[in-house]
C-alpha cells in the first residue's frame, strides 16, 4: 500500500531521514515512535504531500483514500454532528444533488450510490463516534464554535474516524481524551478494518491497538512485528548485540594501534603493520549504541504533618448557586494517599481537584485542612500561561527573588534543566521541557500534596516512566486525573468514580473499570442501534414514495398516450407502450407491496 524508496529530508540543515527504505502492506495497524523531535510528525507531512522529500519518493495507491487527524480545528456555525457528516464530501454533495434534482434518472443513480456508500447510515455512524469520544447528544447538536480548543481536537478526531480512509494517520490523539474515551478508541482502532499509523507516547494504547512498530532511530525507518512491549525486548536484545559487537571491534582497533606504535617503525615488523592497519579499513565497525535516556527528576521531600490532612464533610461544590456540580462529598485524605479519579469529562474531576486546591469555595459542607499544608497543583493550560519571552531561570527566580542563583540552578537541576536548557527562551522549549518546568513551579515550596490533572500529554515514554519513578519516591499524597493506564495503575491505589453529581470509592481494580466503560458504550449503541433501524425504515418508505410518485406519473403519462386520437393508427407505437404499461404497473405494485410490508 504504501512504500518509502530510499527518502532522505532535512530541516534547516538538520537531517530528519537519510537514504531510508520500508514497506507498508495492507491492513497492519502500525505504531510510530521515536524521541521527541526526531521527525514523526514530519513523516506524516511526507506522506500527505505538505512536505517535498530531498530524495527518493513515497509511493501510495492510487485507489486508496488517506485521512489525518487535524491539528486545528477553526470556529464553525455548524453542528458537531453536522461538521463530521460534512467531512465527507462525496456524500454531503450527493445528498444536496439529491434534494434539487428534478432528473427521475439521475435521482435513482444517486439514490444507488448513497446506498454503496452507506450514507443512510451516516447520520447514526457518526453519532455513535461522537458519543464514544464523550459528546452526548445535547451537545452534538450545539454549534463547534462553542467549544475549546481540546474539544475540538476530539470533533476532528471524530471525522478522522468517520470517513474510514484506507490509510489512517493519527498524531497523539489521546493528548485531548479522558480515560473513558481513550478506552473507547483503543477498542475503535482494535477493530479497524484497514490500515492506520499511530503517533503515541501511551505504552498502554500502543500495546493495545497495534501489530507492527515503526521506530525512527538515527535516520532510518525500522519496522518490528509486534506491539510496543515485543518491539522494546527485540530492541533490547538488539541493543545489546550491537554494542558487544562494538566492544569486540573496539579491543581489536586498540590492540591493532598498539602493535602498530610499537612496531610500526621496525623494518622486519613495518609489513605486518600496515597490513593490519588494512584490516581496520575493512572492518564494518558498528556505532556505538546511543541510549536515550530520559532526564530523571524527583520532587522536594515534603514536611510530615501527620496522618489526617483534608477532611471533606458533606460539601457541595459548583459553580452556579443552587446548582452544584457534586454533591455531598465526603472524603478523607492522608498524607500518603495515592488516588486517581476516575470519570468522564464533564462528570466534575477537575471540579473537585479546584476544591481541594482552594481555587473554588465549597457551597456548603465543611472542609478541614492541617495549617500548615502545602499544595502544588498542575493543569496542562498552565504552559500556556507562561511568559514565553522568559526564560526558566527567570521564572523560577521570581518565585523568591532573594534566593541565590547557584541554589536556583539546583532546583532546576533537578527536573533536569542544566545551565543551558535554564537560559533558554521558553517559547524555544518542547512540550515536554515546558511541562518538567510546571512540574518544577508546582513543588518548589515543597507540598505535602500534588493535585495532577493529565500531567502526562507531553511526556515521551521515557519521561512518562521517569515521572513514575519520581511520584514514586515521593514521600507526599498525590491526586490524580490520567487517561494513562500505566501512571494510574502504578503510582495509585485507591480510585474514585466521579459520576451523576456523587464522589464514591471505586474497589475494584482499573482493567473492571475499563470492562465497565465498554459494558455502558455496548448498551448505549444498542440503543442506537434501534434508533438506527427506525431511521433506516422511514429513509425506505421516502424513497419507496418517491419511487411510487414517478412511476404513478410514467403510468399516467402512457395511459394518456395510449388514448390519444393522434396515436390511435400507429401500431407499432401502441405496442410498445402497452409492452411499457405492463411493465411499468407491475413495478409499481412490487413497489405498494414494499411500501405496505415496511409500514407493518
Amino acid at each position: 500500500m504504501l512504500e518509502f524508496n530510499n527518502i532522505s529530508y532535512s530541516i534547516s540543515q538538520r537531517k530528519l531521514f537519510e537514504n531510508t527504505s520500508l514497506l507498508v502492506p495492507n491492513g497492519y495497524h502500525l505504531g510510530l515512535i521515536g524521541s521527541n523531535g526526531i521527525g514523526k510528525s514530519t513523516l506524516f507531512n511526507l506522506i500527505t504531500k505538505e512536505l517535498s522529500l530531498d530524495e527518493g519518493e513515497i509511493k501510495f495507491q492510487s485507489n486508496k483514500t488517506i485521512g489525518i487527524l487535524q491539528q486545528e480545528i477553526p470556529d464553525n456555525e455548524l453542528s458537531l454532528l453536522e461538521f463530521v457528516l460534512s467531512s465527507n464530501h462525496e456524500q454531503t454533495e450527493l445528498l444536496k444533488e439529491v434534494e434539487t434534482s428534478t432528473n427521475s434518472g439521475r435521482i435513482s443513480e444517486i439514490y444507488m450510490r448513497l446506498e454503496d456508500i452507506n450514507a443512510y447510515d451516516a447520520p447514526w455512524k457518526a453519532s455513535l463516534i461522537l458519543s464514544g469520544l464523550g459528546f452526548d447528544k445535547p451537545q452534538q447538536e450545539k454549534k463547534l464554535k462553542e467549544f475549546s480548543g481540546g474539544w475540538r481536537m476530539r470533533v476532528g478526531l471524530a471525522s478522522a474516524l468517520f470517513n474510514e480512509p484506507d490509510l489512517l494517520l493519527l498524531d497523539e490523539p489521546t493528548n485531548h481524551l479522558d480515560f473513558e474515551s481513550n478506552t473507547w478508541l483503543e477498542n475503535f482502532l482494535v477493530n479497524y478494518p484497514r490500515t492506520f499509523i499511530l503517533i503515541s507516547h501511551d505504552r498502554e494504547t500502543l500495546n493495545k491497538t497495534v501489530d507492527h512498530i515503526i521506530h525512527v532511530d538515527q535516520l532510518k525507518l525500522n519496522i518490528y512485528t509486534g506491539n510496543y512491549d515485543q518491539y522494546e525486548k527485540i530492541y533490547a536484545q538488539k541493543k545489546i548485540g550491537q554494542q558487544s559487537l562494538f566492544d569486540k571491534q573496539q579491543a581489536y582497533k586498540k590492540n591493532v594501534m598498539r602493535f602498530v606504535d610499537r612496531f610500526g617503525s621496525k623494518a622486519s615488523k613495518a609489513k605486518q603493520a600496515q597490513s593490519r592497519l588494512k584490516s581496520l579499513e575493512k572492518m564494518d565497525l558498528v556505532d556505538a549504541v546511543i541510549s536515550d535516556r530520559a532526564i530523571k527528576f524527583s520532587f522536594p521531600k515534603p514536611e510530615n504533618l501527620g496522618s489526617s490532612i483534608i477532611t471533606l464533610d458533606h460539601v457541595d461544590v459548583g459553580y452556579e448557586k443552587d446548582n452544584p456540580v457534586l454533591k455531598d462529598i465526603n472524603l478523607s485524605i492522608s498524607n500518603d494517599s495515592r488516588i486517581a479519579l476516575l470519570g468522564a469529562n464533564g462528570n466534575g474531576k477537575s471540579t473537585l481537584i479546584k476544591l481541594i486546591s482552594e481555587k473554588i469555595e465549597p457551597m456548603n459542607g465543611e472542609i478541614i485542612k492541617n495549617k500548615k499544608l502545602k499544595i502544588g497543583y498542575f493543569a496542562q493550560h498552565q504552559s500556556e500561561e507562561l511568559d514565553l519571552d522568559q526564560t526558566a531561570f527567570q521564572v523560577l527566580s521570581k518565585k523568591d527573588i532573594d534566593q541565590p542563583e547557584l541554589k536556583t540552578r539546583s532546583i532546576l537541576g533537578k527536573f533536569g534543566f542544566d545551565k543551558a536548557k535554564s537560559d533558554t527562551k521558553i517559547e524555544k522549549l518542547s512540550g515536554g521541557e515546558k511541562t518538567r518546568l510546571l512540574f518544577c513551579l508546582m513543588s518548589f515550596e515543597s507540598p505535602n500534596i500534588l493535585l495532577l490533572d493529565e500531567p502526562t500529554n507531553h511526556l515521551d515514554i521515557d519521561s512518562r516512566s521517569a515521572l513514575i519513578n519520581a511520584l514514586n519516591e515521593y514521600e507526599g499524597c498525590v491526586i490524580l486525573v490520567s487517561h494513562d493506564t500505566q501512571l494510574v495503575e502504578k503510582i495509585c491505589d485507591q480510585l474514585l468514580l466521579v459520576k451523576d453529581g456523587k464522589v464514591n470509592n471505586f474497589n475494584e481494580d482499573l482493567q473492571s473499570y475499563k470492562a465497565l466503560v465498554i459494558d455502558d458504550r455496548k448498551f448505549n449503541n444498542s440503543k442506537k442501534k434501534k434508533e438506527k433501524t427506525k431511521k433506516k425504515t422511514q429513509r425506505k418508505l421516502k424513497k419507496l414514495e418517491i419511487n411510487l410518485k414517478r412511476l404513478t406519473k410514467e403510468k399516467t403519462n402512457i395511459e394518456a398516450r395510449l388514448i390519444s386520437d393522434e396515436n390511435i393508427n400507429n401500431y407499432d407505437l401502441l405496442s410498445d407502450l402497452s409492452f411499457k404499461y405492463i411493465e411499468i404497473k407491475k413495478e409499481l405494485e412490487k413497489n405498494e407491496e414494499f411500501w405496505l410490508n415496511e409500514q407493518e
